[in-house]
């Protein structure tokens, strides 16, 4: 049996992280404005990488915010797709999953 409970609280965690870490990548990402060439192209670098994580951070939350509104609604649990219930294992690795194994493909 899903605790629901619990499950909404580590999301809310990794929630808050996430948008710690965001916050983080958007401050270093503004600070940057080197004006040697060299170090510019290196910060160029670092700041592709840096959107990407960003970027993946901010489909995360939206994926965590789309599973507690699930969870709010009682259909947490549930595929989207095929109405199937979702397997405890599956949300165990993937507590924000929209869809069952079968559907996820």
């Amino acid at each position: 049996m899903i605790d629901l409970e619990k499950r909404r609280e580590s999301m809310l965690r990794r929630l808050d992280m996430l948008e710690s870490k965001l916050h983080v990548i958007d401050e270093e990402l503004e600070s940057h404005h080197t004006p040697d060439w060299e170090e510019s192209a290196q910060e160029r670098e670092g700041d592709e990488v840096l959107e990407g994580v960003g970027l993946a951070g901010q489909q995360e939350i939206r994926m965590i915010k789309a599973a507690l509104e699930r969870m709010d609604a009682g259909e947490y649990g549930i595929c989207v797709k095929c109405g199937n219930p979702i397997s405890e294992d599956r949300l165990e690795v993937l507590p924000f999953t929209p869809f069952c194994r079968n559907c996820a493909v």
